[in-house]
């Protein structure tokens, strides 16, 4: 460069869609359901641009927060680009958590804006009296009273003009992980996290414009735009956006070879698998099928192998923006329990408890390093300060990494476990059995389960002399978590299993003999 001439890499966030739609203007981007509508990129951007000059209008600034509570749908994924171009700041709310616990979330991050779906009309209905910062309730179905609907955008503009600047710290949105002291933590995903994981995914996984994903996964989650959908935008592939998983749907776009990369949870994989239409099904036509949120069974990997597809596990978790890793096809099958090396910008390691790398064939904690890792957590400086140090991620992951380089993720250094693809974190629970009239003493264990992989099993002690009801105590937490949170068995003991430093063993618990 020249004298007086200065160039910064990290301010340059380009409007992705706009990119796209003039690159390969006519290509198909977006098909809305199994046979529905197909949207070309020049169309799907200027929809966009609509999504973000109505948002504009209502008062929408860069850093702004905007909450989306909605099952999969094309007015979510508009959202999310619009604050691609925009700046303001997407906040997920999981659908799968209850009301007493939203609320909580929407007090954390003070958005101006919630846009919501149909289907969840009765719980905005229940949140809206502990609104405090929302100016306006945007419905996208039919808008009920004190509310605007989403249609309005349709009058707006199809150019966006005065695009603010975005720098690749910019953050982008929230993505919450659940949490260890009961409220659950805020995964910052910044325009940087969500460009290096696309270019992570491209360059490592081979993804190109020929491609074609369904989007199955919720979009709240990390999973949804990022192991897949942003790629695609990126390369100039197909989504097929389906509104959740069902198996009619995921064996028509099969049959029809309508797909070239699928991504799931184990328990999606075994429902296929227990249809019968499972051993009819052609699968030749997939390029990538892949398991995430969870330990993949080997008999699950073993049925789609014996159809010829190099069926293989994947890692993510949402502070390190979904992907991470590869595994060669040529090494599925000798690397069964494998997930493979890192992608092409990343760095891994694998740690004692002090800190210090451990040689191969050792286990330890995995810790990740790349501009794909979150910053932190919204509003809670202690936790990101004990989750990222020196640059480094450390994942509560045990993991170990063979003579040839590979990785093998062993399980969980804490008590989370998984069930269904979902964080299950007992602490937050735990807390929430406390407040049950009796009970004195709790604990929540993952114990092993066919259909969901784990599910929560609760240990409790409670007081002496009265007749305990497991029905009402499951009632209680049923009104207060997310059903997947609940346990499904519970078991009253004179005392719990402790350690000889006075902690719940919980180790003991989950392998205690217990009639059902």
């Amino acid at each position: 460069m020249g004298p007086g001439m200065s160039y910064s890499q990290s301010t340059y966030v380009p409007d992705w869609l706009d990119k796209r739609a003039k690159l390969t203007p006519d290509r198909i981007g977006l098909v809305e359901g199994v046979g529905g509508s197909e949207i070309t990129f020049r169309d799907w951007n200027a929809r966009v641009n609509r999504t973000a000059n109505y948002l504009r209008s209502l008062g929408v600034q860069k850093g702004d927060r905007v909450s989306v509570y909605a099952s999969n749908c094309a007015e979510y994924l508009d959202v999310f680009w619009a604050a691609v171009k925009l700046g303001f700041i997407l906040h997920n709310l999981n659908w799968r958590l209850t009301v007493h616990e939203l609320r909580r979330l929407v007090a954390d991050a003070e958005p101006i804006v919630l846009l919501y779906g149909e289907d969840w009309r009765e719980q905005v209905d229940e949140l809206r009296p502990s609104f405090t910062t929302i100016r306006d309730v945007v419905a996208f179905g039919g808008a009920g009273a004190d509310e605007r609907s989403f249609g309005e955008r349709e009058a707006m503009s199809d150019t966006l003009d005065g695009r603010p600047e975005l720098e690749m710290d910019d953050i982008l949105g929230i993505y919450y992980t659940g949490g260890t002291t009961g409220l659950p933590k805020g995964a910052i995903l910044t325009h940087g996290n969500l460009t290096w994981n696309s270019v992570n995914t491209t360059t490592s996984w081979g993804i190109h414009g020929g491609h074609v994903a369904a989007l199955q996964l919720p979009f709240f989650h990390i999973g949804g735009p990022n192991i897949f959908m942003v790629p695609l935008v990126h390369t100039g592939g197909t989504t097929i956006l389906c509104s959740a998983f069902d198996l009619d749907e995921t064996f028509e776009l099969i049959d029809r070879g309508a797909v070239t990369h699928y991504v799931g949870v184990p328990t999606m994989y075994q429902m296929l698998q227990a249809d019968p239409r499972w051993a009819q099904t052609d699968f030749s036509k997939l390029d990538l099928v892949i398991s995430g949120g969870a330990p993949c069974p080997l008999p699950i990997m073993e049925k789609f192998w014996d159809k010829g597809i190099d069926f293989k596990m994947g890692y993510g978790l949402t502070e390190a923006a979904g992907n991470n890793f590869w595994l060669p096809p040529e090494r599925v099958r000798d690397k069964t329990t494998s997930v493979g090396y890192p992608l092409f910008h990343i760095d891994m390691k694998v740690v004692d408890e002090t800190g210090k790398e451990v040689g191969p064939n050792e286990t330890g904690e995995l810790l990740i390093k790349g501009p794909h890792v979150t910053p932190g957590y919204w509003n809670q400086p202690e936790a990101t300060a004990d989750t990222i140090k020196d640059g480094w991620l450390w994942t509560g992951d045990l993991a170990v990494r063979d003579d040839e380089g590979f990785f093998t993720i062993k399980g969980r250094s804490k008590d989370m476990f998984i069930s269904g693809g979902e964080n299950v974190y007992p602490a937050e629970v735990e807390s929430v059995m406390l407040a049950y009239e009796g009970v004195t003493e709790a604990a929540l264990v993952g114990i092993p389960d066919e259909k969901w992989g784990e599910i929560g099993r609760a240990f409790l002690v409670v007081d002496e002399g009265g007749d305990f009801d497991d029905e009402a105590f499951l009632g209680f937490l049923g009104e207060r978590l997310a059903e997947y949170k609940l346990p499904r068995s519970v078991i009253v003991l004179a005392e719990l299993p402790k350690t000889v430093i006075g902690k719940l063993d919980k180790k003991v618990m989950a392998a205690m003999e217990v009639a059902e």
